[in-house]
């Protein structure tokens, strides 16, 4: 029965509150936007009139962590960046979720150096990998759309998220640290050589 006949023949309508909830929360995403390098174009092009990603009530673009719930990395991440990257995940209130936009992002790309992180799920829990060099728009918006699939059928009641729940331990996922290249001397000439 559609609403609107409901509330004319029963004056109320009756709801879960996981469900109301989940309403709120999906339709109310507030981004972090993370754009290191070339893959942030196409997500300002996401957030453009273009590919309107106000349809999706998505559009409020927060660039404070703590007022954030979707962190959007889009770009090359090296080992220096990822404390950053961390640090401003940490940073954010949960629920949380995490998109990996690229493969530089999710594999490292062409990449293959020691200063490239080969995938952020080495120090981030990725909820969803949106791959391409550089992924369109529309990849990204239909990324947006599957985290608000997965919102709409948490239980955060359930889970004790929302009333009596405890504060979630951190993650402690390492970053491995990669020393840059050794200095060497030669003691004939007291030239300095990189490796």
């Amino acid at each position: 029965m559609p609403l609107n006949d409901a509330l004319q023949s029963e004056g109320f309508v009756t709801a879960k509150l996981d469900d109301v909830i989940n309403w709120a929360r999906r339709n109310a995403i507030w981004p972090m936007p993370l754009g290191i390098s070339c893959c942030a174009i196409e997500m300002m092009a996401f957030a453009g009139p273009r590919y309107d990603v106000a349809r999706f009530g998505a559009e409020v673009f927060r660039f404070s962590p703590r007022q954030a719930d979707l962190l959007i990395v889009a770009g090359t991440v090296t080992y220096k960046m990822a404390k950053v990257v961390r640090k401003i995940y940490d940073q954010m209130p949960d629920p949380k979720y995490v998109i990996a936009m690229g493969v530089c992002t999710v594999s490292g790309g062409i990449y293959r150096t020691y200063s490239v992180v080969q995938g952020i799920n080495q120090f981030l829990p990725v909820d969803l990998y949106v791959v391409g060099c550089p992924p369109r728009p529309d990849s990204l918006l239909k990324g947006l759309m599957m985290i608000q699939e997965n919102i709409k059928n948490d239980r955060p009641i359930a889970k004790g998220t929302v009333i009596g729940g405890t504060e979630p331990e951190p993650l402690d996922i390492a970053i491995p640290m990669i020393e840059g290249p050794a200095k060497q001397t030669d003691s004939r000439t007291s030239r300095i050589y990189m490796n």
